[in-house]
């Protein structure tokens, strides 16, 4: 299933728009402002800055008519990308330091504390195997989060992570 999203540059879903069905690395070509959207089908990540940099937060289908209802989200989206469904299994390893080093433990469901659940003082690179992942920074995954697809990150605060926590992690599902 392919995903739609539509952005808006004004409150409301008014004003000029931008609908993608793929990956946009620079919306700032398409709109000056993201003010509202709305996700027809599938899920997306949005970012505050090109190239899929900058908070990010996870968007499925609905409707969001302001931006300031946003968990402190401003209208400077700049990039966006689609989370492709996955079926199957489920698995991501994490790392208490940098380059997978430390304490590892392998995960296939989520963990709502990694503090308290593996008594790991924090978590600083992960291999994702399968599936596509949201790690947060606060338990019960809450606050700010970064999107994690099948690879390796070795060294979060290269991807601009730097000094934040994660402290809680679940998996993506088909039921976006």
């Amino acid at each position: 299933m392919h995903g739609k999203i539509i952005f808006y540059e004004d409150n409301n879903f008014q004003g000029r728009s931008y609908e993608t069905s793929s990956d946009c690395a620079d919306m700032s070509s398409h709109l000056s402002r993201c003010q509202s959207r709305r996700v027809e089908s599938g899920c997306f990540m949005v970012y505050d800055r090109p190239n899929y940099m900058g908070q990010q937060y996870f968007l499925r289908r609905g409707e969001y008519s302001d931006y300031q209802h946003w968990m402190g989200f401003d209208d400077s989206i700049r990039s966006c990308r689609m989370i492709l469904m996955h079926k199957g299994s489920y698995k991501i390893r994490i790392y208490e330091m940098e380059n997978f080093g430390g304490q590892m433990y392998e995960l296939m469901d989520d963990c709502e504390n990694i503090q308290d659940q593996y008594q790991m003082p924090d978590c600083q690179s992960c291999q994702v195997m399968d599936g596509h992942w949201l790690m947060y920074e606060q338990p019960l995954c809450r606050g700010r989060m970064i999107y994690l697809m099948p690879g390796e990150y070795s060294i979060f605060r290269e991807m601009g992570y730097d000094g934040m926590r994660f402290s809680s992690i679940r998996h993506i599902t088909d039921s976006c």
